[in-house]
């Protein structure tokens, strides 16, 4: 069932009370991720979250970036849908764990290092930033290629952590470090 009502927290409560009463294997958090301020889409996350059966997938639909995705997995989502690490990888964007870097830019022109350092796919292995920098500037299809394969894989890598870190009860020291370094390249 997908739960509708956009950012209000009434309208949200009476859809997750009658979806209830009908009964889904899985519950879908619709209607967010559509122009509101993550502050707001927090908030419903937190009004809806606590009535949601727990023993039932709770897939927040359409979110979204990594510091939202490991936010919302806090919180208490289970799955998600996103075109981000595709769609940014056909714009030239990559996500690292410094905050997502624009390939375009000049500044990696001759940058010999591997998109991201601390990641081990086979784009940041293989590639350097210069060359997929050049692949893109020449339109070359393999550079969105090796951008989209490297941004699939880190967002998989940074759930795999954040399993990890559930597991063995570290998940808010985990985030905690993850979103230290994250925004200080969006500071930086």
């Amino acid at each position: 069932g997908i739960i509708q009502g956009g950012i209000y927290a009434k309208l949200r409560k009476e859809s997750v009370e009658g979806l209830k009463d009908i009964g889904f294997d899985g519950y879908a958090i619709g209607g967010l991720a559509v122009g509101e301020e993550p502050k707001t889409m927090f908030e419903v996350l937190e009004a809806t979250l606590p009535r949601l059966p727990v023993n039932r997938p709770r897939y927040l639909m359409g979110v979204g970036k990594p510091d939202q995705i490991v936010d919302a997995v806090i919180r208490g989502v289970d799955m998600f849908d996103c075109v981000l690490p595709t769609r940014s990888g056909r714009t030239g964007q990559a996500f690292t764990r410094n905050g997502p870097i624009n390939i375009r830019n000049s500044q990696f022109k001759e940058d010999s290092q591997p998109i991201d350092p601390q990641c081990g796919c086979r784009s940041c292995i293989k590639y350097s930033r210069a060359y997929i920098h050049h692949l893109v500037k020449a339109r070359e299809i393999l550079g969105v290629m090796i951008l989209t394969n490297h941004n699939v894989t880190f967002y998989q890598n940074i759930i795999s952590d954040l399993r990890e870190a559930i597991i063995v009860g570290k998940s808010e020291s985990w985030r905690s470090s993850f979103m230290s370094q994250y925004y200080s390249g969006l500071n930086g």
